[in-house]
């Protein structure tokens, strides 16, 4: 299995943390609020359909609003596949600081 690349593990934590309100505005939000950048709607929308493709996400149409000119929201939920890779992200991470003392970083 390959590795999440940091952009794909910040797209499926969002996802995560947002639960059944997963759809791309709510999405964009929680991105910038986590890591403050303010990404682009075509590279958000481009970068889920990737991680569906990949298998790490799955989508859902919403009901119809009269807000959205008729279209349906789609929302995002991660898959077991998702999941997993998450945990392996984070498990990795985990290793790789381990006997790195907070204090190793103040001045």
């Amino acid at each position: 299995m390959k590795k999440l690349t940091i952009n794909e593990e910040i797209f499926l934590i969002a996802i995560w943390h947002l639960g059944e309100e997963a759809y791309g505005v709510n999405i964009r939000k929680k991105i910038n609020e986590l890591e403050g950048t303010n990404i682009l709607f075509g590279t958000l929308y481009n970068t889920l359909d990737y991680l569906v493709k990949k298998g790490y996400v799955n989508t859902r149409k919403g009901e119809i609003t009269p807000q959205r000119g008729g279209n349906n929201k789609v929302y995002y939920s991660l898959t077991e596949e998702g999941i997993k890779a998450l945990q392996r992200a984070r498990e990795l991470q985990e290793r790789l600081w381990e006997g790195i003392p907070e204090y190793a970083f103040r001045k």
